[in-house]
């Protein structure tokens, strides 16, 4: 079955160049045979729902890219149904160039990473957006943060298009300080316990390692 990320993303300039540093042998099976609707599955789900964070791409009028950072608590990127995500939009800086693009033209391009793991999924499909005055109870429910503390303006709604999982070389692996706390907890209730029975030891006369 044809993977639809291929048909999106393997344009014939692009096939050019796999042609040219011969890769184009490793791509030629995922463009065979009838295509496969873009799908999500479990492990696309569990991961989107550990997200607090991802990058999205959008088409200015003028052509021009446009990429803007988004972030709330982990799983704010919500995945509604096997071909759609949606996500409250806070009010931000106040220029509305994401909004606007997707007013003028809805494909995106989304770029979720776990820097711990070194994994990172490409999401690409067709968005619009919803001012939240406008949106159905239904709508509003789905995408609620429960007492997240950011105002939201409006939802948005993404029909997935195709998605692939990114080849993880290169990735830095970061940690949130969350993530950090729960390394160093254990070590510190570690100390905390040799302190004590060194403490306990000093008190009884002891000599520790004796």
């Amino acid at each position: 079955m044809a993977d639809p990320y291929t048909r999106i993303a393997f344009t014939d300039g692009v096939r050019r160049l796999q042609e040219h540093y011969g890769t184009r042998i490793e791509h030629h099976d995922r463009e065979r045979g009838d295509e496969q609707p873009a799908r999500l599955g479990a492990r696309e789900a569990r991961f989107i729902a550990a997200r607090d964070t991802f990058f999205m791409a959008t088409v200015s009028e003028t052509g021009w890219p446009y990429v803007q950072h988004r972030g709330g608590p982990p799983g704010f990127l919500k995945v509604l149904g096997a071909t759609t995500l949606g996500y409250a939009d806070f009010r931000g800086n106040l220029q509305y160039v994401s909004m606007g693009n997707l007013g003028h033209d809805g494909r995106v391009a989304l770029f979720l990473i776990d820097f711990r793991q070194k994994l990172r999924l490409k999401v690409l499909g067709h968005a619009r957006f919803v001012d939240l005055g406008q949106a159905s109870t239904e709508l509003v429910q789905q995408i609620d943060l429960g007492n997240y503390f950011a105002e939201v303006e409006r939802a948005v709604l993404i029909e997935v298009a195709a998605f692939e999982w990114n080849c993880p070389r290169h990735i830095t692996p970061r940690y949130t300080g969350d993530e950090v706390r729960a390394l160093v907890e254990p070590l510190q209730a570690r100390i905390a316990e040799l302190e004590r029975q060194l403490a306990a030891r000093d008190r009884d006369g002891e000599v520790p390692g004796g």
